[in-house]
């Protein structure tokens, strides 16, 4: 006892000898752990303000390059409307007016107003101050008041992308003849053409109502744009119901064994594959087997909706899982079959968070190209589709149809298609944000 007794203050006193060394050891290590995470919580505030300046840089980027293409230089050019254009004197069927030589009127008003301009090679430049697209211009006003036939009237054509460029400034007056691409004479006539105010810039209509065209001016984004929506509809009209349904079966009904788990797995599997492999799927399956047509927003939908359909059901079962099971057992309770209490309590209380997962899905379908290049989306579309059997294109792949293209004049236009995509895609986020704040139930 008393060896025990001697071995315990011999323990105590070592302790009371080391505590000062001890309570050192200990503060030590505290302020090293506080510095490294206070090292740690730097970091990563400089690690979120270097991808946001980084964002912010490519944004800016994207704006100064992309603002110019909401802005078109326009020319005013004197017509003459002479009977003898237009067919017989008198002369007011569409159709007839529709086949008048329009492009000819248009080079016979430059030349008067040029009269100084003789040779063929310099009329040659002069018609080119003008887009290809001014004899349309005149032919659509010309058939909507077939009455101005006989009078002289004033008309605002497009300018060609040559003068749109050296107007807004993309390309300097004063650079060389072979990076302006207009001769000293064809910056002469247009230095006339602005002194007697006849050069304006004014709001690009046409980028948001025309189709694709060969000439930068007068390529638009309405087609893409349409060719989309088409595509997004198809897509939530196949992969909303079809989603929340596979979910509500998984997450309420299925039994837990084998074949739900290997479903289960594969879901999650699916929603992490690479897009262009669904896009092989739908040329394999749509196309080659089912021989739907090509270039569709049907098929395009139905490939998107392949794509989106696991995000929405992992979504769907995470906002059913988080309705408290005592929701459904007091539908039971009352007497409601499983399937009434899941349909008429569960479902709509967890209908928010499945709209919040739906629409940033359908988001991420809206700015995916590779799936729709490999069904053919990819083509050259002039006209506006009016359904969703009509050849389309969509807004992502007309911005890499733009992005191949080396001229100046469709690098803006790229730039200002991203800028509607985004514009698009930050809207349906949005519209989720709003969706889960307005109806979020806490429990």
């Amino acid at each position: 006892m008393n060896n025990t007794a001697d071995t315990s203050d011999d323990l105590a006193n070592d302790l009371a000898t080391d505590l000062p060394g001890i309570t050192t050891r200990i503060e030590a290590r505290l302020a090293a752990r506080h510095r490294a995470e206070k090292r740690f919580r730097l970091l990563s505030i400089l690690a979120v303000w270097v991808g946001l300046a980084f964002l912010g840089v490519l944004f800016v980027i994207i704006v100064h390059s992309g603002a110019d293409a909401f802005r078109q230089t326009k020319v005013l050019v004197d017509v003459r409307l002479e009977p003898k254009d237009f067919g017989a004197p008198g002369t007011v069927d569409r159709e007839t007016l529709g086949r008048a030589n329009y492009q000819g009127l248009m080079k016979r008003s430059l030349r008067e107003a040029f009269p100084q301009v003789t040779s063929r090679k310099d009329r040659k430049g002069l018609y080119r101050l003008v887009s290809s697209g001014a004899a349309f211009e005149l032919r659509e006003k010309v058939l909507q008041a077939p009455e101005l036939i006989g009078q002289t009237i004033s008309i605002w054509v497009t300018a060609s992308d040559d003068v749109d460029m050296i107007v807004k400034g993309v390309v300097p007056r004063k650079a060389r003849v072979d990076h302006r691409r207009l001769g000293d004479n064809q910056m002469g006539w247009l230095e006339d053409l602005e002194s007697a105010g006849r050069v304006e810039l004014g709001f690009n209509w046409a980028f948001f109502t025309a189709g694709d065209s060969r000439e930068p001016e007068l390529a638009g984004i309405a087609a893409a744009v349409i060719g989309s929506l088409y595509s997004v509809l198809v897509c939530l009209a196949i992969a909303f119901p079809l989603g929340v349904m596979s979910a509500l079966y998984l997450e309420s009904f299925a039994p837990r064994n084998r074949w739900t788990d290997f479903i289960e797995v594969n879901i999650n599997n699916l929603a992490a594959v690479p897009s262009i492999v669904f896009g092989l799927l739908g040329l394999a399956i749509f196309l080659n087997v089912l021989h739907l047509p090509r270039s569709a927003p049907l098929v395009g939908g139905m490939v998107l909706a392949l794509m989106t359909m696991p995000t929405i059901v992992i979504a769907a079962r995470v906002a059913i899982k988080g309705v408290p099971p005592s929701v459904r057992e007091a539908a039971l309770a009352v007497g409601a079959s499983p399937v009434q209490a899941v349909f008429h309590h569960v479902l709509p209380l967890a209908m928010p968070g499945i709209l919040t997962g739906t629409i940033i899905g359908t988001a991420r379908a809206l700015g995916e190209t590779a799936p729709l290049l490999m069904i053919g989306m990819v083509a050259f579309v002039v006209d506006i589709p009016t359904s969703a059997l009509d050849p389309a294109t969509a807004l992502p792949v007309q911005v890499f149809l733009w992005s191949d293209i080396p001229e100046r004049a469709f690098a803006e236009r790229t730039s200002a298609a991203i800028l509607v995509l985004l514009g698009f895609v930050c809207l349906m986020n949005l519209t989720a944000v709003l969706l889960r704040k307005k109806f979020e139930i806490r429990w």
